[in-house]
Formats: structure tokens, sequence, C-alpha cells
């Protein structure tokens, strides 16, 4: 006996070369962002705005500002819990960012590894 498979379900050569198209759609969309993200740029303050970094997609540190009144010889235990809560907060910034503009693409799709 033969299973009959209601029209519309199930597919066909022609709905998954549909899904091809749209699975490829989706990952050239993704990489169009992808590359966009990566070039963007941000400045993250941190210590009520005595350090202040910046950062790239890529989270490459690209430059870090620190005013002269937090420099404390006397102190550099301050300086230094300043500067990791700055990077570790632009760091995240990008990550959410990152993941934010991907699932405006890929919406509830989780396929780890497909793209």
């Amino acid at each position: 006996m033969k299973a009959r498979v209601p029209k519309g379900m199930g597919g066909g050569p022609q709905n998954m070369n549909a899904m091809i198209k749209q699975a490829q759609k989706m990952q050239a969309d993704m990489e169009e962002k992808q590359e966009e993200l990566n070039a963007r740029e941000y400045e993250i303050s941190a210590g009520g705005g005595v350090v202040t970094v910046k950062i790239n997609g890529t989270k490459e540190i690209l430059s870090i500002d620190i005013k002269p009144e937090i420099v404390d010889p006397d102190d550099i235990e301050t300086l230094s819990d300043i500067l990791v809560a700055a990077v570790n907060e632009a760091i995240k910034r990008v990550e959410e960012t990152n993941s934010a503009e991907m699932a405006k693409i890929t919406g509830s799709l989780n396929m780890p590894g497909m793209f």
C-alpha cells in the first residue's frame, strides 16, 4: 500500500529547489551583513567616562583613551579594574549587536554549522 501525502506536503523537486534558493539567499545575506558588522566601530566608556575603548566588529581594540585624572600611581588597581570593565563591555556590545543583526536575517532558525 502506498502512503499518500497531501498536496503541498513533502515537496518534490520544485519545493526543494525553492528551499535551496532560499537558503543560498540567506547565506549571501548573512555574509554581507557579517562584512558590514566587521567594519563597524564602537566606542564604550567606563568609570564615568574616564576610560573610553574603541573596538571594531572583529573585536580588535583600536584605541583606549584614559583621562589623566584617573591615573594615580598609588592606585593602579582602580585603573586596571576600569580598563577590564571597559574592554569586557566593548566585547559584549559587539557580540550582542552581531547576534541581534544576524537574528534579523535568520529569524528563529538555528542551524549551527550550516552558515
